[in-house]
């Protein structure tokens, strides 16, 4: 995203918890230490901004921490918000991050600061976390489903994300970011199948399984969320809308990138 707001010739500060090591960001770009739960940090970093990118974490506190930061935009008075929701946010009102984004979302709608927001997909660059699943287990282990998800790949996230704020006719809409194909759990394992040259099986929808393996990996709470999220893609699905690819195509500029093509550029990687 900086990268992408950088190309195109803005003048860019982030905020981050602890200050980076030199080369993290590129050349130029200002660095404001602070923490989103710290309403004076948080408008320190925004003296002198005109336009802000909204990005929270998937934590407990999303939702303070978005309206701490949507709250002090408002009153400086900002040209410009964009703001990083998700897909369907409105069918997953039982998804905790879910419910966090939308009530961010109104909270947007509602006010008068210029807006947009983005609504993207499951991440493309999600299953790079997958290599000893794919490697070694031979099964792909998301549990996806059969109706399938439209995945988007970040990059194209954050190129829409910049065209946005740096260029006109984007005030009061919404995007839908969706990649061009709708993908199952079975075709994910038959992608991973013929570009690692092996049987990668589908493990199934179990949910229960799902989100031990995820308490194994990170919080209680944390593994609830994703569990309900991934039950939510199983029984309302989560493939792009009627016109949602073209309309991305037209802002892109190009075609968005293939889950198929990422994978191979990840299979790579892999290779000894």
């Amino acid at each position: 995203m900086v990268k992408e707001l950088v190309k195109r010739g803005a003048k860019v500060r982030v905020l981050v918890r602890k200050q980076l090591e030199e080369g993290k960001l590129p050349t130029g770009v200002e660095v404001a230490v602070g923490d989103l739960l710290d309403p004076v940090s948080v408008e320190q970093a925004m003296q002198g901004v005109d336009k802000l990118y909204l990005l929270n974490a998937v934590v407990p506190d999303e939702l303070t921490q978005g309206l701490i930061a949507y709250d002090l935009a408002k009153r400086r008075e900002l040209r410009h918000i964009v703001y990083h929701s998700v897909f369907r946010v409105e069918h997953f009102k039982d998804v905790p991050h879910f419910a966090s984004k939308l009530a961010i979302e109104n909270a947007v709608r509602e006010f008068e600061i210029p807006f947009t927001i983005i609504r993207p997909n499951y991440f493309n660059q999600n299953d790079a976390t997958l290599k000893d699943a794919l490697t070694k287990a031979g099964i792909y282990p998301m549990p996806l489903g059969q109706v399938g998800i439209s995945a988007v790949d970040i990059r194209d996230i954050a190129e829409a994300a910049a065209i946005a704020l740096t260029s006109d006719g984007h005030l009061g809409k919404t995007y839908n970011l969706n990649g061009p194909e709708v993908l199952s759990g079975p075709r994910m394992a038959s992608i991973w199948s013929r570009l690692l040259g092996r049987e990668i099986r589908y493990s199934g929808d179990n949910m229960d399984a799902f989100e031990e393996q995820m308490r194994k990996q990170g919080p209680p709470w944390s593994a609830f969320d994703i569990r309900m999220m991934f039950q939510g893609y199983l029984e309302r699905g989560f493939a792009a809308e009627a016109g949602d690819v073209e309309t991305l195509t037209a802002l892109l500029g190009h075609s968005p990138r293939r889950y198929e093509d990422f994978a191979a550029e990840t299979a790579t990687l892999w290779k000894p």
